[in-house]
């Protein structure tokens, strides 16, 4: 990174950089395409959405129910 820009940067707010990233982070985000994905991070998405059982889950009220019967 520019030394300059690092200075800049440096000088912002806690709330200013994190609008700088939100601003970084909304033109990445348009310019799809852009960001190739690697092929390993596909191969363990595919993996992991293979493993998926698809089960939901339970309610939380279930779940609180339950565990206050204890």
């Amino acid at each position: 990174m520019n030394a300059t820009l690092a200075a800049e940067i440096s000088r912002l707010s806690p709330a200013e950089k994190i609008l700088l990233v939100e601003e970084i982070w909304d033109q990445v985000a348009s310019d799809s395409g852009t960001v190739a994905v690697p092929a390993a991070h596909r191969a363990e998405l595919d993996k992991r959405l293979a493993a998926d059982s698809g089960d939901a889950g339970r309610p939380w009220a279930e779940v609180r129910n339950e565990l206050l019967r204890r």
